[in-house]
């Protein structure tokens, strides 16, 4: 099927946290939607059946509870009915925001996706119910190709986000299409979760997601097109990834993914949003298929005190405390240990270059933007030459690496990351499970070596 997301340049509100009225607000609104107008014009015109459109695109953020009540549209999260606010937008007050987008689907014949605030009155007998009687959400909406609204999704993991609530309980939203069954939604953060996003993929057997982001870029294991393919690769899914276009604030990486070939795009240096079309195949085989995936690639584990090893050291990496030992030589093996996690490398230069890398071990619970327990693996390109600049944020390299990495992970779930010289994407030749370990592996990336990991969510520990 054909699919298209669009990464958007906001036009934001110069004061976000400033009073305004419903008239206002709509105006602002109003120049995202005309974009996003032409976009799904455009996507139409290449053939798109379904168009994603990014979280915070039509609002922007940083409102508080009470400035962002303007912008909010009104939304029936129960609602049963089949609603089309193109063709009936009478049934509701507050609903021009959702009536804008349903005519965009239905006159470009288009699935679409997008993500907005919402609010919804509330009960003084709810227990939930916020002190100023409505709940806050931070929504995505779906509507299929005739303007009806077919799913909404309310945000569960909110990062910093005052201005709404957190749902009662996680919602597990998906819609049918046509072309490619079943399509699964959740927001941004929610990436690094188990509820809803890993839960409802596996509950319902999901091969297709949608995901509206607005994504801050942490390098080295956490830029948005890093995390989203590693995301497609570990569940075997596809995803179309929308993030917001914002580099001054370190927002850009958007993308159209399945587990073995990306169409990305992540732009640093320039403006304006960015419309990605691509075809991709529809997921049919299950799930398991990846996690036995390459079980004949043999691994062994080093044998200990063959050599002297070079020295252990610590760094700072994600703001969590990583336990490192520098990978100098042309070729070797080395491993490094945290708690009850030992990561293993095998590797091989093309050439010596003036770079220095390091092999990173990280098992413990993450407490800085957000709390989540992590146990990770990480070869990485350091800033520089001293031990202290391992974990730096770096967007270039030139070292091209042979390598075998893998670890005795605790939790089955590993996001493999794989990334290369100015933040773009390659593929590992073979991955999964073996002997208790879990391994990634990769003769000669296409560019320079930025950052291999094995990124485990240890959900229960959290």
């Amino acid at each position: 099927y054909v699919a298209a997301v669009y990464e958007h340049e906001s036009i934001l509100s110069p004061n976000p946290t400033a009073p305004v009225d419903r008239q206002a607000a709509l105006e602002l609104m109003g120049r995202n939607l005309d974009i996003y107008e032409q976009q799904t014009v455009a996507a139409a015109r290449q053939g798109a059946q379904i168009i994603v459109f990014p979280e915070d695109g039509i609002h922007g953020f940083n409102f508080t509870r009470s400035s962002i009540y303007p912008y909010l549209d009104f939304v029936l999260h129960s609602h049963s009915q089949k609603w089309n606010p193109c063709r009936e937008p009478y049934l509701f007050n507050d609903t021009e925001v959702l009536q804008r987008l349903s005519c965009m689907a239905l006159k470009n014949k288009i699935f679409l996706v997008a993500n907005l605030g919402t609010k919804q009155p509330c009960e003084r007998a709810d227990p939930h119910c916020p002190p100023d009687g409505r709940y806050q959400f931070n929504t995505n909406v779906a509507f299929n190709d005739e303007g009806v609204l077919v799913a909404t999704y309310r945000k569960h993991n909110l990062y910093f986000e005052d201005a709404f609530d957190t749902p009662p309980e996680p919602d597990y939203k998906f819609f049918d299409t046509p072309f490619a069954g079943k399509f699964g939604m959740f927001t941004c953060f929610d990436i690094l979760f188990f509820e809803p996003a890993v839960n409802l993929i596996r509950q319902y057997n999901l091969k297709q997601i949608v995901y509206p982001t607005a994504w801050m870029n942490q390098l080295p294991l956490l830029s948005a097109v890093e995390f989203q393919q590693a995301f497609a690769t570990a569940f075997n899914v596809n995803i179309l990834a929308a993030n917001i276009h914002h580099p001054t604030l370190g927002m850009t990486g958007s993308g159209i993914y399945t587990p073995v070939k990306s169409f990305i795009y992540h732009n640093m240096e320039s403006y304006g949003g960015k419309l990605i079309v691509a075809e991709i195949p529809v997921i049919t085989t299950d799930y398991k298929t990846h996690l036995e995936r390459g079980q004949e690639v043999p691994s062994r584990v080093p044998e200990k005190g063959k050599e002297q090893s070079p020295p252990l050291f610590y760094a700072e990496m994600m703001y969590d405390n990583f336990t490192f030992i520098p990978v100098w030589k042309e070729q070797g093996e080395v491993q490094v240990c945290a708690n009850s996690l030992c990561c293993y490398l095998n590797y091989q230069r093309a050439v010596l270059t003036d770079e220095l890398y390091a092999l990173g071990v990280f098992d413990g619970l993450h407490t800085v933007h957000g709390t989540y327990y992590v146990q990770a693996c990480a070869l990485v390109k350091c800033g520089g030459l001293s031990f202290s600049t391992c974990g730096q944020e770096v967007t270039d390299a030139t070292a091209l690496i042979d390598f075998q990495l893998w670890g005795n992970m605790s939790t089955p779930y590993i996001f493999p990351l794989l990334l290369t010289s100015g933040i773009t994407l390659d593929f590992a030749d073979h991955m999964g499970w073996k002997n208790n370990h879990y391994f990634i592996s990769k003769n000669r990336t296409s560019s320079g070596l930025l950052t291999a990991a094995l990124y485990g969510r240890w959900y229960e520990k959290d």
